[in-house]
């Protein structure tokens, strides 16, 4: 999906029938839930501004953005979820990993959710259904952590002599114990053994 087309679906969420809307101030605002620092978004930000801006949402004109960051706290996101919603923000973006999306979904059930993350949305419980999501969470999926045993193979294929593959991750990213699984799992298809080592 292309940036315009993701922002225009943030856009467009802000708009979206909604029971609380009744509420909304005069200005829409958009909530923005993330479980890393500020400062490691800052360009993911400023583009989110300007995707925006492109799509006609101005900043400090015709919408406002309420950030919460978690700086990797994880825990800390249902109680941050919970004040967008207090907030009464138009549209919560969830954004980083699944469990911005999860915190969000679990804070409530009629401010529109559009998530972004590597993680499959169904298993996960975030929409029905990739074609027909349903209720009031919607996104994009990278399937990122699915991903990792076709790496794998893509390594065994230029490195076909090699039976022990190294696998660096930050154990405190919400996808690590699945992307674990996922690699271990896909060495032993081929074969390999897989070490894994958590950096922080």
């Amino acid at each position: 999906m292309r940036r315009r087309e993701f922002i225009t679906l943030i856009g467009g969420a802000a708009a979206w029938p909604v029971t609380a809307r009744a509420q909304q101030p005069a200005m829409s605002v958009v909530g923005f839930l993330n479980g890393a620092s500020a400062w490691e978004y800052t360009p993911q930000t400023a583009a989110f501004r300007q995707g925006l801006s492109e799509t006609g949402y101005v900043e400090g004109r015709n919408v406002a953005i309420e950030s919460r960051f978690a700086d990797e706290q994880y825990d800390l996101l249902p109680a941050l979820a919970a004040d967008l919603v207090r907030q009464r923000v138009a549209v919560i973006f969830a954004t980083g990993s699944v469990l911005p999306a999860l915190a969000a979904k679990a804070a409530t059930t009629t401010i529109p959710i559009v998530f972004s993350n590597g993680s499959d949305p169904v298993a996960l419980g975030l929409v029905a259904s990739l074609g027909r999501p349903g209720g009031n969470a919607t996104g994009v999926s990278f399937n990122v952590t699915e991903l990792g045993s076709k790496k794998l193979e893509l390594l065994h294929e230029l490195v076909p002599r090699a039976t022990v593959v190294a696998f660096l991750v930050n154990p405190r990213n919400p996808n690590a114990e699945s992307s674990i699984a996922d690699m271990h799992a896909a060495a032993r298809v081929l074969r390999h053994q897989a070490r894994v080592s958590g950096q922080i």
